[in-house]
């Protein structure tokens, strides 16, 4: 009787002690013993472990990647433009003995030098690599995360840039800036098309030169084009040539002027020179 007390006894111990020292550990977790304040080796890994009570302390540590916001930081560029620049960073424990025992709090340390890092990558960089080259700068400030993090167990696996954020000033200048340009292109491009619509010109002009015939034609297309619109009015080209022709004319068959006429001569060649278009030339005198 008294060796089934002992035994239950001592079971009863045992299954007192199972449950005080039994841990579970998460798949995404992994376990540092502290026996007697000084950490074992050994890590635990997930599942169920055991420890011994009151002598062991066991510590958890979140292996998942951490998504830390930096908050806005205010500096000033390299070429003197004052902005705002808020980041992210993504990282996780690569070691979790040096994140615990080599940093007190990795997770306020990572921020701390985040936050100081985004602030120098201000004022190293200009505004244009801060607006344009993003890729570039996430990747100098990941390097300069990271230096610091290694010794503390930190994997630092991305950097990004969340947002910059310029004065209403800037603003308004780079918007005038970004008008201006366009506006030169557009002109550009219509002066390209004038170039190259002058020089069809000047070829279609040698062709018309050379065969008159076809000016002919391309005056009764026009003409055709004209009154298909319903229009009252028709409006020809009337031949350059043809006026010359009764000027001359005109000219040959005015009287010659005497000494004493003065100015009048050449004002009644000049009239007849101007009602010589409503003339037709079999009406002209003849030579």
């Amino acid at each position: 009787m008294i060796v089934l007390d002992v035994l239950l006894a001592a079971f009863g111990l045992g299954a007192v002690w199972a449950v005080a020292s039994a841990r579970v550990i998460k798949q995404y977790e992994r376990g540092l013993v502290f026996r007697f304040g000084r950490v074992l080796a050994a890590v635990r890994g997930p599942g169920l472990t055991f420890v011994a009570p009151g002598i062991d302390r066991l510590r958890k540590v979140n292996m998942q990647i951490v998504t830390m916001p930096i908050p806005a930081q205010d500096g000033i560029t390299r070429d003197n433009v004052t902005v705002k620049v808020d980041a992210v960073v993504y990282f996780n424990v690569a070691d979790p003995v040096r994140a615990i025992v080599n940093v007190q709090n990795y997770l306020f340390a990572v921020s701390q030098v985040a936050q100081t890092s985004l602030r120098s990558m201000i004022g190293k960089s200009e505004l244009d690599d801060l607006l344009a080259n993003r890729e570039r700068l996430n990747q100098g400030l990941e390097v300069m995360i990271d230096s610091p993090a290694l010794n503390w167990g930190i994997h630092i696996d991305r950097v990004e840039i969340k947002d910059v954020a310029l004065p209403d000033s800037m603003k308004r200048s780079m918007s005038r800036q970004a008008e201006a340009e366009r506006e030169r292109r557009a002109r550009v491009i219509t002066a390209d098309g004038e170039l190259q619509a002058s020089h069809k010109l000047a070829q279609a002009a040698s062709v018309m030169a050379d065969t008159p015939t076809a000016l002919q034609l391309r005056l009764l297309e026009t003409v055709v084009e004209v009154a298909a619109e319903k229009n009252s009015t028709l409006v020809l080209p009337f031949p350059v040539e043809l006026l010359r022709f009764l000027e001359r004319s005109t000219n040959a068959a005015a009287p010659p002027a005497t000494e004493g006429a003065g100015t009048e001569a050449p004002l009644a060649v000049e009239n007849a020179a101007s009602t010589a278009d409503f003339r037709t030339p079999d009406s002209l005198p003849s030579q």
